[in-house]
């Protein structure tokens, strides 16, 4: 009995797809996000250089904790720059999967 009520739920398709023009303030938003996008990469350089500046003093100090921890912040600022340089590439490419399921 439940199967013949939950097939003809199954049989109906949806075809929503994002839409630039439905909400007014898209072009702000966007203007937004590029901004935000731009204090990620320099918070990633500043806190390259911050890193940099541990490790050495680590490194000359004899102190391995400082050194672990600037070679850690360095990975980490590779990472997050290379996160937010490739946010909307990502992004499409989950989109773009999505739409396959």
């Amino acid at each position: 009995m439940l199967s013949t009520i939950t097939r003809p739920l199954l049989a109906a398709t949806v075809n929503i797809t994002p839409n630039t023009s439905g909400l007014p303030g898209i072009s702000e938003l966007k203007t937004i996000v590029g901004a935000l996008l731009t204090y990620g990469l320099i918070a990633a350089i500043t806190g390259l250089v911050v890193s940099c500046i541990v490790w050495a003093l680590g490194h000359h100090s004899g102190n391995p904790n400082y050194s672990s921890k600037g070679k850690t912040g360095v990975l980490a600022s590779f990472v997050a720059a290379l996160l937010i340089g490739g946010a909307d590439v990502l992004i499409n490419f989950f989109v773009a999967a999505g739409h396959t399921l």
